[in-house]
């Protein structure tokens, strides 16, 4: 009897990009994970160069267009690809692919060329693009499978369009409002997206990834959980009074350290492709406590932002992009030599990012510098090990 092998394609695909047909077009993961990587890789030394004064002009490259490029470029450009990726699971119908797919991926890669060169109206129109013309497909495919469960997602992708559009008004000065507010309330409500999705998949990853560990999930308390990171962050946002916001951002910090206790974290650090899932996670409660402090004038809002963006949206962004390219280009689901260096270097550069709020002057912009080099040697990893998985076709012959 003999047994079926799979091995890694021996050249890379023969098709050139501008085909449809070529393997980086076959699902959504699959490009904007490539772009948001390096993205993250390029955007990152641009602005720490602009902002220690080692580059001159770059007149577009300033502090908005550093918070605006790591939520609206890379964040995004992740959370697509993963949903055109997931909901195709979810619904059995497809999700933009071939030329649909090609396309949107221009439009993204537009916004970010506009946003470093154009004058700010024409950047803002074709920023503005993006999301409505990917949540427009996503949406069709839960209504048309009868998808309720998920169609909370169209309601925050909208909710990112708005804050989009308010951080491009305020920055025109057409609107009385502070261009960091949209930001913040943007990462926010990825923070909700991260703790409905994540609240879903890393229980049922862990079960499945270390054996004998069995995650408590209770319903009823996830809900509570959710509905209090929900309230903290409205309350951040509209500028309730800092006593409310401190209390509902304590709560918020306490309900998912619980659900943390629950899925059994601790027993997780053998396995990369968990721990990075579950550490990252926890980087939610702690900032919210970072939050609620500030809320109440101790500390700078921009650390619990740092913490909530650097450490949870990153950590989990490179966690999510690892492991789904593991298993949706047919590979098994096990972290090699590169994953667990990579995983340490982003949560390294999340710590040394909070850090540089709290040390001395003289300290922060080594500090900064140091957060920098670990962010992009974590993403430079994913390119150089990745990248040829994206590239190439499944190595199981399936299709995606």
């Amino acid at each position: 009897m003999s047994l079926l092998t799979i091995e890694e394609p021996g050249s890379p695909t023969s098709q050139p990009l501008w085909s449809a047909t070529h393997p980086v077009w076959a699902l959504g993961f699959r490009p904007f994970y490539l772009l948001a990587a390096a993205l993250a890789v390029l955007a990152v030394p641009l602005w720490l160069a602009k902002y220690l004064g080692w580059l001159t002009g770059a007149a577009n490259v300033s502090v908005g267009w550093h918070m605006h490029e790591m939520v609206f470029g890379m964040a995004i450009a992740v959370i697509v690809g993963f949903l055109f990726t997931a909901a195709r699971n979810w619904t059995g119908l497809p999700t933009p692919r071939g030329r649909h797919l090609a396309l949107l991926a221009l439009v993204w890669l537009a916004g970010r060329v506009a946003m470093l060169l154009a004058p700010p109206l024409w950047a803002a129109l074709v920023d503005l693009l993006f999301l409505p013309l990917a949540a427009w497909p996503l949406y069709r495919v839960l209504r048309d499978s009868g998808n309720k469960r998920n169609m909370f997602l169209i309601l925050l992708l909208s909710l990112l369009t708005l804050a989009n559009a308010l951080f491009h008004a305020a920055g025109m000065g057409w609107i009385a409002l502070a261009p960091a507010t949209p930001i913040h309330a943007a990462i926010l409500v990825i923070v909700i997206i991260e703790s409905v999705i994540g609240g879903r998949v890393i229980p049922m990853f862990t079960t499945n990834g270390a054996p004998g560990v069995k995650p408590v999930v209770r319903p009823r308390h996830d809900q509570i959980a959710l509905a209090l990171v929900a309230s903290a962050g409205l309350g951040w946002v509209v500028g309730a009074p800092g006593p409310l916001t401190a209390a509902l951002c304590l709560l918020a910090a306490c309900a998912i350290l619980l659900r943390l206790v629950g899925w059994e974290s601790y027993r997780t650090f053998h396995v990369p492709l968990l721990w990075i899932l579950h550490l990252s996670y926890a980087w939610i409660p702690f900032g919210f406590i970072l939050l609620g402090l500030a809320a109440l004038g101790v500390g700078a809002a921009s650390t619990a932002f740092h913490a909530l963006a650097v450490g949870s949206m990153a950590g989990l962004i490179i966690g999510m992009m690892t492991r789904t390219t593991l298993g949706h280009t047919g590979r098994m689901l096990k972290a090699g030599r590169i994953e667990a260096p990579m995983y340490v270097l982003i949560q390294a550069g999340a710590v040394a990012r909070v850090l540089a709020a709290v040390v001395p002057a003289q300290w922060r912009g080594t500090a900064l510098v140091l957060s920098g080099v670990c962010w992009c040697a974590a993403f430079a990893l994913f390119l150089a090990v990745y990248a040829p998985y994206l590239w190439r076709p499944r190595i199981d012959g399936k299709e995606g």
